[in-house]
């Protein structure tokens, strides 16, 4: 791992892409420098843990790579996809020495009704903050 602790950034393990309040509050909340997406493999691999794997652990090791050769700690990681793999990950990141995140959001659902008589519901979330996950 790097080290270089001062100017932390913020790596995403993230199925999505962060929307602009996201981006800002991670600048202004997180005091990152800079934010780092995985390459497209490690993007394709956090997206596609495999269902039917008996353990995802072995599976992440490229992940675990990457961040070994590319965080540093006092780096942030932004850590939201499947359970397990998530779980996985966030202890990788303690033990790294970096600072596992995740975004919290507030939901609110639109009902619209229709004419034939149903009702569509959509939901709208919006970003609320980061916040560190902590360990029990």
């Amino acid at each position: 791992m790097k080290n270089n602790s001062a100017h932390p950034a913020l790596f995403l393990l993230f199925n999505h892409r962060l929307t602009a309040a996201q981006e800002g509050d991670a600048y202004a909340s997180l005091g990152i420098t800079r934010i780092v997406s995985p390459p497209a493999d490690i993007t394709k691999l956090w997206a596609d843990i495999p269902p039917d794997a008996e353990a995802v652990a072995p599976a992440l090791a490229p992940i675990r790579e990457w961040l070994v050769a590319e965080a540093t700690p006092g780096d942030f990681v932004l850590v939201q996809g499947d359970f397990g793999a998530s779980f996985v990950m966030v202890n990788a990141a303690f033990r790294l020495g970096l600072i596992p995140v995740y975004a919290t959001t507030v939901r609110q659902a639109v009902e619209q009704h229709l004419p034939d008589g149903t009702v569509e519901i959509s939901h709208i979330f919006s970003h609320v903050r980061f916040r560190r996950y902590e360990q029990g």
